[in-house]
């Protein structure tokens, strides 16, 4: 009984830090995502203690991830994502080279490691926290925004690249490498695996859903939902390849089902809850002491990474022809390592390419890129609407007192068409429109 009250307790102080420290950090504008590391620092080894293995936590957090990998994909067609390979590809790719060579080079110069070593420390890196992008676009409401599409291009390559990457950590480990049979059998079993997923996905999933459907049971049918993304995801990781990868390509494949949007709904609660624990746990594996040690060459590496991380992205971003406000914003948002360098690094420990203070200090840096973010998006954003003009409102009528038949909020090509309907017939139509450009323009 004892245990089973321990148990209990641990789940309740995991929702009680979630639910007191979120929406105060919410509050005084600094997002959910810090919130959630903070109350993972508070309530972890080197907090409270309610919580002495975070891995534990990390493990189940994962989850998370793939849950929300799998709804980005249901967000992303396969039609869409041929339209966008030329962003993924492109602009995806050479975002990961220049950033890597320069987070390399800095490595090598400024902290004398070996090339490999650097290499991989700045590969990492390199790897931009999806969840934590994600997450600030939401929070912003700009994740359905046309040129954040980019933003998701780069991610989607970003989290592709993990695959070569572990690759590329075998053959420099001096752990005795798999032999050619062996390596054959793995690349069998990945294919086999990609195969299988397509094959199911196309073929199979839509019968079952319209079974269930015509059954009318709800919680089957929410249930069957969650048997897809943690099916999905755990076949990937048998056939050799990982877990987010296995859930995205699910969720492509069923992105032109009839039964994406139920399929999103149903998982939406359970990827919330799993995500905020997935930062909590991040949180908690935060070496305090390692870092109040350390904390000058820490906090020294992590702004240096970081810089050269966002001049990276910055400089391939005006490039690729974008303006100077969207190159900054992309730039703030992707300056932190991500979720994918904790699996990189300890591929490299497990392989001794990574010493395991190395991988201790590494990790902590990462973390506390993860925690510095919100604030460098909110300094971003400072110094984007620092220079701002004011709005003309020079022919523009405020939005006081309105009066009328029927308020349509929204003056685009849809607003614009349903405006025209409804005056055909008298009715007297109020409508709030922010861009004072197209206000004027329309009154023309």
């Amino acid at each position: 009984m004892a245990v089973e009250n321990q148990d209990v307790l641990k789940t309740v102080v995991l929702l009680a830090a979630g639910v007191v420290i979120v929406p105060l950090f919410r509050r005084i504008g600094l997002g959910s995502v810090l919130g959630y590391l903070a109350a993972g620092v508070v309530i972890g080894p080197f907090g409270l203690a309610f919580f002495l293995d975070s891995q534990t936590i990390l493990h189940i957090a994962e989850l998370g991830v793939v849950m929300f990998l799998f709804v980005i994909g249901l967000e992303m067609q396969p039609s869409r994502l041929w339209n966008l390979r030329k962003q993924i590809f492109g602009l995806g790719l050479t975002q990961v080279v220049v950033c890597g060579a320069a987070l390399t080079a800095a490595g090598i110069l400024v902290w004398g490691l070996r090339p490999a070593v650097a290499l991989i420390a700045g590969m990492g890196f390199v790897l931009s926290s999806t969840a934590i992008v994600m997450q600030v676009l939401d929070e912003r409401g700009e994740r359905a925004i046309a040129n954040r599409q980019r933003v998701m291009s780069v991610l989607l390559l970003e989290d592709l690249a993990i695959v070569p990457l572990l690759a590329l950590v075998a053959f420099l480990s001096p752990a005795p490498a798999e032999s050619g049979e062996q390596r054959w059998l793995a690349i069998a079993a990945g294919l086999a695996g990609v195969i299988g997923l397509v094959a199911v996905s196309r073929y199979l999933l839509n019968p079952v859903f319209r079974l269930l459907a015509a059954w009318g049971a709800r919680e089957i049918m929410t249930g069957a939902a969650l048997l897809v993304v943690l099916g999905a995801a755990l076949a990937m990781q048998w056939s050799g390849l990982s877990m987010a990868m296995g859930a995205f390509a699910a969720g492509v494949m069923l992105s032109e089902s009839s039964f994406r949007h139920q399929l999103e709904a149903d998982i939406e609660p359970f990827r919330g809850l799993l995500l905020g624990l997935f930062f909590m746990g991040v949180g908690m594996s935060l070496n305090v002491p390692l870092v109040l040690t350390n904390w000058v060459a820490l906090l020294t590496g992590v702004l240096l990474y970081m810089g050269l991380k966002m001049t990276g992205v910055y400089l391939v971003g005006r490039v690729a022809g974008e303006s100077n406000r969207e190159a900054m914003a992309r730039a703030a948002m992707m300056s932190q390592g991500g979720e994918f360098a904790f699996v990189l690094y300890s591929a490299a420990t497990q392989g001794r390419v990574f010493e395991p203070g190395l991988n201790a200090a590494l990790t902590a840096a990462v973390i506390m890129s993860m925690t510095l973010t919100p604030f460098v998006v909110l300094a971003a954003r400072w110094l984007l609407t620092r220079g701002a003009a004011p709005v003309d409102m020079q022919g523009v009528e405020e939005a006081d007192g309105l009066r009328g038949d029927v308020l349509v909020i929204g003056f685009g090509r849809f607003g614009q068409i349903a405006s025209q309907a409804l005056m055909s017939r008298n009715l007297s139509v109020s409508i709030i429109e922010t861009d004072t450009d197209l206000i004027r323009s329309a009154a023309k």
